[in-house]
């Protein structure tokens, strides 16, 4: 009996531990929807005022990291209450809206990254911009490895992908950090296009990512 009870025991404080992590999990996720729409708002501002679409780009991507914060909310929340096979089907759809999304923001930017250089369309430095990279370049990889290390210990897969997606936006920030600065120090403007097409490559990678694994 009391071998039965200690083993009860054991498994409701393992429960309530799992059960915090997928709290902790939410936090996070929260955390990453609130932060990325701030930051696109301000990036597509001021990325629309100086005419940068390195700065705009970065904002767009984002919106879509906003999406899929959303796509893990709904998973997080769905912990003990439908079966797993109902979860991954719905998630599966979600996962390949936020593909599709990937992959008209990447065509978006490609366009007018490749119009501003053929036409030679000089955009203003930002200061604001470089600010907003620098701040992200900082917060993202703590996310990251707060995200990996939760999505590990609860055996989320979407979370440990989700994790991955936070990092490659700290490498997206140094991207656009180089491109505003170079603008902003040197008047080298035809590194923001340039680093335009570089988020292009991202979107486009993330969105094909995306498509296989909803499949």
């Amino acid at each position: 009996m009391y071998s039965n009870e200690t083993f009860h025991l054991e498994a409701s404080k393992k429960g309530n531990h799992i059960d915090k992590l997928y709290k902790k999990g939410l936090g996070l996720e929260y955390f990453t929807v609130g932060y990325n729409l701030i930051e696109a708002v301000i990036s597509i501002v001021f990325g629309s005022m100086a005419k940068s679409i390195a700065l705009v780009g970065f904002g767009l991507d984002s919106v879509v990291e906003s999406l899929s914060g959303l796509v893990l909310i709904w998973r997080l929340r769905q912990h003990k209450k439908i079966s797993k096979e109902q979860e991954e089907k719905i998630e599966k759809k979600a996962m390949k809206f936020v593909a599709i999304t990937f992959f008209l923001l990447g065509a978006y930017v490609l366009f007018e990254s490749s119009k501003k250089l053929l036409l030679k369309e000089v955009p203003e430095p930002s200061l604001p911009g470089i600010i907003i990279a620098f701040v992200s370049m900082v917060v993202m990889p703590i996310l990251a490895l707060k995200k990996r290390k939760t999505g590990q210990e609860i055996k989320s897969k979407a979370l440990i992908a989700d994790s991955k997606e936070t990092l490659a936006c700290c490498f997206l920030s140094v991207a656009l950090l180089v491109g505003l600065g170079s603008n902003y120090l040197f008047g080298f403007w035809q590194a923001d296009p340039i680093v335009g097409l570089m988020i292009v490559i991202f979107l486009f990678r993330e969105g094909a990512e995306g498509w296989k694994e909803s499949k």
